[in-house]
């Protein structure tokens, strides 16, 4: 009886899928005829995701450093679409058959966060914030961008017991080949490169700083900074213990080449913080040299260029490094002299002046460049946190944040000692430390791709990392999903 209701409800929902493919279809070919053709290719995408599952699986996640030259044909959030309407069907598709979907404590806690932040989009639309609902779109792009985090978190968890979890960190470093072969065009071959590759500068208050900067795939020189120092990271987690320990090392110095030619301050505060973090719980004299040596290169090499100087010089001209400069006079200083420090002073007293006319929940998701004169985001998080969500966003956020220190301290405190779950929460408790750093002065929170592979790490980290654990063995399995030597 029961399995004839559930092969009722599989037909129901096969209906209903069919019903709503054709009512789209007609939609898609009357508002644009290549949408289309679109369309049908998400048919043999959806079965092939079902029938190789896995596979799918770990492909999506290596696919999307490559994907943000697109961002002008809209690819990133097609992309983040398209994996939330996968991991949806294949949850729901789950529970039709009866098949369990695979969650743990902190999905939930970060389920019920993302829940949360769609208050502000309610109130928008009721006029209960600080912008009116002209600023729906933009609020709810960043809503679903936020989501589509979740459903990776999700889809990655419904690996588990499936692929052994090493794997999967060790399949992530496809993600670099992509980003890497681009970076290195970028550095010594950038006339082959079209448009959408080449490297660019910055632009404070409509002050344009041209120079090149490395960037990869992934947009922006500062996102591809902090996309680096996350690998960085795995790069060691790797190396402490590897067997061939010279190709590591040299990946090592590769991404930190890159990191250096993206030629942002903020990533060398990040990698100190990094660094202090890796090594304070297991001191040893060649991890302290090892990372005394990483962390010399980094600044020698920043400073040995033109630009790395210039940025080093001006911070003698902020409030910071210059007793006779006041936020004031760094703020009135920031309309001409091109320093990005005192810039960031300026928004950041603008934020706050708008934020104390709507304290308590802000102005709505995304809506930090409406807030000044400069168009421009927060460069800082927790500054934009306040002003978009007031103080209940703001808690909220911290909040979040404290829960997922909490979350892989936990795993780190319980975890076997040496061993790879162990090393691999201390990589990630770095890589926190050095966001929560960070983002003071950056706009980390918007780096979509960090946080796409933070999450996937964030699920990962938490399995049961014995070899004994996998509930089955599909062809995949057997394949893909042996345990591989370092």
């Amino acid at each position: 009886m029961l399995s004839r209701t559930r092969s009722h409800l599989i037909t129901f929902f096969i209906s209903l899928l069919g019903v709503g493919i054709a009512v789209m279809s007609g939609f898609m070919a009357g508002a644009n005829p290549r949408l289309l053709g679109l369309g049908f290719a998400v048919v043999p995408i959806v079965a092939f995701f079902f029938m190789q599952f896995e596979v799918a699986a770990v492909g999506l996640l290596v696919l999307r450093s490559a994907l943000d030259p697109f961002s002008f044909m809209q690819v990133p959030a097609a992309f983040a679409i398209g994996v939330s309407g996968l991991t949806l069907l294949y949850v729901v598709v789950q529970l039709i058959t009866g098949k369990r979907v695979i969650t743990e404590k902190f999905w939930w806690i970060f389920a019920a966060w993302t829940a949360l932040q769609s208050l502000w989009l309610v109130l928008m639309l009721w006029g209960g914030l600080g912008l009116d609902a002209s600023h729906l779109q933009t609020s709810l792009r960043e809503w679903v961008r936020i989501f589509s985090w979740l459903m990776v978190y999700l889809l990655v968890l419904q690996l588990k017991d499936k692929v052994y979890p090493q794997v999967i960190v060790s399949k992530l470093f496809l993600a670099l080949i992509v980003p890497s072969t681009i970076a290195l065009m970028q550095i010594f071959v950038p006339s082959l490169l079209p448009p959408i590759f080449i490297g660019g500068g910055d632009e404070f208050g409509g002050i344009s700083v041209s120079v090149s900067r490395v960037n990869g795939t992934l947009g922006h020189p500062n996102t591809f900074a902090t996309f680096l120092l996350l690998f960085i990271g795995l790069t060691l987690w790797k190396l402490n213990k590897a067997k061939q320990r010279w190709y590591w090392l040299s990946l090592l110095g590769l991404l930190a080449f890159f990191y250096v030619s993206t030629k942002a301050l903020f990533s060398i505060a990040m990698l100190a913080v990094f660094l202090i973090v890796f090594i304070a719980p297991k001191l040893s004299l060649p991890k302290i040299i090892g990372s005394i040596l990483l962390f010399i290169i980094a600044i020698a090499l920043f400073a040995s260029t033109e630009f790395g100087q210039q940025r080093l010089a001006s911070l003698a001209s902020t409030p910071l490094f210059n007793s006779d400069i006041d936020i004031s006079r760094a703020v009135l200083l920031s309309a001409s002299d091109g320093n990005s420090f005192n810039w960031r002073l300026a928004q950041w007293t603008f934020l706050m002046q708008a934020w104390e006319q709507h304290p308590i929940l802000g102005y709505g998701l995304a809506t930090c460049k409406q807030l000044t004169v400069f168009d421009a985001y927060a460069h800082n998080d927790y500054i934009r946190a306040l002003a978009e969500g007031g103080i209940i966003g703001f808690a909220s956020f911290i909040l979040l944040l404290v829960a997922l220190f909490m979350r892989v301290f936990h795993i780190y405190w319980t975890a076997p000692l040496n061993s790879k779950q162990r090393n691999l929460s201390l990589v990630l408790l770095a890589i926190l430390s050095a966001i929560v750093v960070g983002m003071i002065s950056e706009n980390i929170w918007s780096h979509t791709t960090l946080f796409f592979y933070l999450w996937t790490l964030i699920s990962v980290v938490g399995w049961r990392w014995e070899e004994n654990n996998l509930s089955s063995k599909p062809a995949y399995n057997q394949v893909f999903s042996k345990p591989i030597s370092n």
